[in-house]
């Protein structure tokens, strides 16, 4: 039985918690913490964890619990130091997303878990869906062709009081704006599936939320061997949240949620549908079988199973840590205003959180601090329509 520690408790450790229900012959909740022990306390209740211990300091966690595998779900800030002590300590650990603030601290995290030998796993969980999971399996196929444009649409909403959260909305705290917290998701999908880019450009903005330090819109352009382009919306401002991400093949145009467009040219250049290739492209597609467990659910198996088997989780630290370079050159070309080629090295000023925060633009300053919001919140598309 796999011993389990919650450290943070809010709004995304249900996703966890419930996760980690759904394999009770597997694993168990032994611990939870929380700065607001309070917030421990009242998800102790709800979900019926009665085994579970409260403690307001990851420290005295570690210190005085025996827990094999940890789930971090605090703010992205101390995301890389609660990892390294629990790799230290030789916990197993799974951080939400993003990984951390910079990659500096990505490599930290990296080196730690080396040297302990246990299990680093960054959260991303939409690789966890058969939507997603078959996109790519389309793509390694390789029946649509070289991809010639890709085109990521992280849209979500959030209103003026988003921001109003003590950690959010700060350089400091965050970490960045809606590319690093909300588009991560679909910048991890975007390096999953084409690996790193050759360069990036980049463009960053704040439209309507006029008390946070930090980007709520920015618009990107990655460049790749072969000269295929990608371009990636991270944006907090779009009604409706529509997400999704497209591959343009040099046969047919693929997506998801999943839709197939294929043309085939006449003598003149111009198209003309080709539905016999999209007919066998959708063929393709829907032989595929569905992921077991999808989501949250999804990851937190394949890391109980990993555990297991002493074998290496689906998304690994280094998974992590190429959404890190991605996000981190678009905030580099879109402050610098200029091209920024990868790899980021370690002497570049936007390695490390110091060099990030002192070089970004803040564009407003930040106006509130509450302890709490209430309300639900939003996952975001399950990539089907």
């Amino acid at each position: 039985m796999i011993k389990i520690a919650v450290v943070g408790t809010g709004s995304i450790s249900p996703a966890h918690i419930e996760g980690y229900l759904d394999f009770p012959e597997r694993c168990e909740i032994v611990a939870l913490c929380d700065i607001v022990p309070d917030k421990c306390e009242k998800i102790k209740e709800k979900y019926g964890l009665n085994k579970a211990v409260i403690f307001d300091s990851h420290k005295r966690l570690i210190e005085n619990s025996d827990f094999d595998l940890v789930s971090i779900c605090t703010p992205p800030f101390c995301h890389a130091e609660i990892t390294i002590d629990c790799l230290n300590a030789l916990r197993h650990v799974l951080v939400e997303k993003p990984m951390a603030a910079s990659l500096k601290e990505c490599d930290d995290m990296i080196e730690a878990a080396a040297a302990s030998g246990k299990i680093l796993s960054v959260v991303a969980q939409n690789r966890f869906r058969s939507s997603v999971w078959n996109l790519k399996r389309v793509l390694e196929s390789g029946i649509i062709g070289k991809i010639v444009h890709a085109q990521v649409d992280s849209h979500w909403w959030r209103g003026h009081s988003y921001y109003d959260l003590w950690w959010r909305g700060l350089w400091e705290k965050e970490g960045g704006g809606c590319t690093l917290n909300h588009a991560v998701h679909h910048i991890d999908m975007l390096g999953w599936m084409m690996g790193k880019p050759q360069e990036v450009c980049a463009m960053l903005t704040n439209v309507s939320h006029d008390n946070a330090e930090v980007e709520d819109l920015s618009v990107a352009v990655l460049r790749y061997n072969g000269g295929t382009l990608a371009q990636i919306t991270s944006s907090v401002v779009n009604h409706g949240e529509e997400q999704q991400i497209i591959f343009n093949g040099e046969k047919t145009r693929i997506s998801a949620p999943w839709r197939v467009v294929s043309s085939r040219s006449q003598p003149n250049g111009h198209p003309v549908p080709n539905p016999e290739f999209e007919e066998e492209v959708n063929e393709y597609y829907h032989t595929l079988p569905d992921v077991k467990h999808e989501g949250h659910q999804g990851q937190i198996e394949d890391v109980l199973k990993a555990i297991e088997n002493c074998n290496t989780p689906i998304v690994t630290g280094t998974d992590g840590r190429l959404t890190i370079e991605l996000i981190t050159a678009i905030y580099k070309a879109g402050t610098e205003k200029r091209f920024i080629s990868l790899p980021i090295a370690p002497d570049d000023p936007f390695y490390t959180v110091e060099g990030i925060q002192a070089n970004v633009p803040k564009f407003y300053e930040k106006t509130a601090s509450v302890q709490n919001l209430d309300g639900e919140i939003t996952f975001g598309s399950n990539y089907e329509y």
